[in-house]
């Protein structure tokens, strides 16, 4: 059976550790091609300034809006060649991130996510929407980033709720694992890289990837409440610094080496609902893990302590909470959008329908309705 397992070549993670990131810039060369928005590098400038400094090495800031569009890579990419730059850095968002990931192709990049919303920052992975925002497809890369740097003050310094939709996002991670586990489902490690070019043979998860998947819901578990806390009160904490890890680090290799499922799915389907626009990717995927895991009948204790968690820090339980108070006829659409053939629902272990999906989601949001309501009158 051929295993594979992706992992970035370093993950730094710190307080003030942009003061850093010059250090690493400069193992590359002098120049350094930094994609970011504008509002995000204003948030930072003062250390970065301080760290091209200290380290004698410059940012070239590149003219990012806010779209990763073919045009805006190629166009960065030349920007790059021009001016002569050492290395790629994505700082902030998901789409700086993906931006950057596509610019450097896979060779030296640093990422530097100034918010812990998703597990995006570790992987070899990018979305390309087109230039209106649509989107486009999936590009692979032969290797993670270079280096991940993880700056804990300026994400304790971000709305908290980014760090709670990270962790919805690695809420998932543990219970799609475990269905690739038992349905010995391909995982995204072994895809090719580039934009769908070339092949590379499928590949299975591997011991380690679950490990890491698992003590990942359980860092939430001990962790995620103290860590909300924490960012609600702008400090770090060793609870903050765990989730952060958890939400990036643990969350990212658990996914990309140990498998997306249902959760990740439902997701996509719920995102036709022009309700559910406003909200963010890993609160879907909360609401998404709830109905993975009545699609495989666990444990109600199980499906208890899933959503007692979402309570606790906030995150969806029920589709009211996603903006949707009457899915109605539309529950069919949403369902059929998450089975089509490409979609990770069919990594399950056991045969997918659009109705049983369906009526996983609507067995889901009643489970959650309950469980909020019963909540609210304690």
């Amino acid at each position: 059976m051929r295993k594979a397992f992706i992992c970035p070549s370093k993950y730094v993670q710190g307080e003030d550790e942009l003061l850093n990131l010059g250090y690493f810039v400069q193992t590359f060369g002098k120049n350094a091609l930094l994609i970011a928005h504008p509002d995000d590098v204003k948030r930072v400038k003062v250390k970065l300034d301080a760290t091209a400094k200290k380290y004698g090495i410059k940012f070239v800031e590149a003219p990012f809006k806010g779209e990763c569009s073919r045009n805006v890579v190629k166009e960065l990419q030349a920007i790059a060649k021009s001016k002569s730059c050492n290395c790629i850095i994505g700082l902030g968002g998901g789409k700086a991130i993906d931006t950057a990931k596509c610019v450097a192709e896979g060779d030296s990049l640093i990422i530097v996510p100034t918010i812990a919303a998703t597990d995006a920052p570790t992987s070899h992975s990018a979305v390309l929407y087109t230039d209106e925002g649509a989107f486009d497809d999936y590009a692979y890369f032969k290797q993670s980033p270079s280096v991940v740097l993880i700056d804990t003050t300026v994400i304790a310094n971000a709305p908290a709720r980014f760090l709670v939709s990270g962790m919805g996002d690695a809420l998932s991670t543990y219970f799609e694992a475990r269905a690739n586990t038992k349905s010995y489902a391909n995982v995204n490690a072994g895809l090719p890289c580039g934009y769908r070019e070339g092949y590379t043979p499928p590949a299975k998860g591997t011991k380690s990837a679950f490990a890491l998947a698992t003590l990942c819901y359980e860092t939430l578990l001990e962790d995620g409440y103290k860590a909300l806390l924490a960012c609600q009160s702008k400090v770090v904490t060793p609870a903050l610094e765990n989730i952060v890890e958890a939400n990036i680090l643990l969350s990212g290799l658990g996914f990309e080496s140990g498998g997306l499922a249902a959760a990740h799915a439902i997701h996509d389907g719920l995102t036709i609902l022009e309700e559910t626009h406003k909200y963010y990717h890993g609160e879907k995927v909360a609401f998404g893990t709830i109905c993975q895991l009545v699609l495989e009948n666990a444990d109600i204790e199980e499906i208890e302590e899933v959503i007692d968690f979402c309570l606790t820090v906030g995150l969806p339980v029920c589709l009211a909470d996603l903006g949707v108070e009457d899915i109605g006829d539309r529950l069919k659409a949403v369902a059929e959008k998450a089975c089509i053939p490409e979609e990770s629902v069919h990594s399950m272990p056991f045969p997918i329908t659009v109705d049983g999906v369906a009526g996983a989601i609507i067995t889901a949001d009643k489970l959650g309705a309950k469980a909020r309501k019963e909540c609210c009158c304690k």
